[in-house]
């Protein structure tokens, strides 16, 4: 246990919280046991048993839930992250705890360079700290999503949903005053003294988006968590499900 502590302080400062055989990674976390404790709000909706599947987690940070999805069955699990300091995190604890996981130095721009599909692909706590975001769930669509997206945001704003039509008037304006209309805020500067936190939605819009890359949302346990699947689209427009044209 000690040389697990000394190992874990030399990894520098961990945003996941991972019980190594007693030892916690971030014990101080300011918000509280994370993310287990976000984890323990959605687990639910997530197959128990995941034999025989493979699983990419994008922006895999340390690596619990690619370790919890490990611990499900799934016969394959990579993790990617940009960040080399949390990879080292994520290669030790998967170390420590026994867990056959590859992790990688990949931005999620890139993963086209994965050449492969995966059953569940997980995208957690990324989308907001992306300056391109709708191009990286087109990019999720398109190149990695086999079947199940879990997918989660920050978001701000209003948690209603404004009932959508196919389209607007050029002079209709007042939608865009309400809070249930889809909306991303950017962040020209900093968030939470983070330089990386680029747009965060509000709920209409997190759900648009997704639907607008061509995922169907088909769970919402949680308030920032959505379990999607992959459907086909056969425009070029996906937002026709509002409704099809006539």
């Amino acid at each position: 246990m000690e040389e697990i502590k000394e190992n874990i302080q030399k990894l520098g400062k961990w945003f996941h919280n991972i019980d190594l055989h007693g030892v916690k990674t971030a014990p101080d976390h300011f918000l509280g046991d994370y993310p287990s404790i976000k984890f323990q709000r959605f687990a639910h909706a997530i197959p128990k048993d995941l034999t025989g599947k493979t699983v990419l987690d994008i922006g895999c940070n340390a690596g619990f839930y690619s370790i919890e999805m490990k611990k499900r069955g799934a016969a394959r699990v990579v993790g990617i992250d940009s960040d080399e300091r949390y990879l080292a995190q994520a290669r030790y604890a998967a170390e420590v705890l026994e867990a056959d996981i590859e992790f990688k130095n990949m931005s999620v721009y890139d993963v086209a360079a994965l050449h492969e599909q995966f059953d569940v692909v997980i995208f957690m706590g990324v989308l907001y700290h992306l300056r391109h975001p709708l191009l990286a769930l087109d990019l999720l669509y398109e190149n990695v999503v086999k079947d199940i997206l879990i997918f989660q945001s920050m978001q701000r704003g209003s948690i209603n949903i404004e009932p959508l039509k196919y389209d607007y008037d050029f002079w209709e304006t007042d939608l865009f005053t309400k809070p249930g209309f889809p909306q991303l805020y950017f962040i020209e500067n900093r968030y939470s003294n983070d330089p990386t936190n680029w747009w965060i939605p509000n709920a209409a819009c997190m759900e648009a988006m997704l639907r607008s890359a061509g995922f169907k949302i088909t769970d919402h346990p949680e308030q920032e968590v959505y379990i999607c699947r992959r459907s086909e689209i056969t425009d070029k427009q996906p937002r026709a499900v509002y409704p099809p044209k006539q």
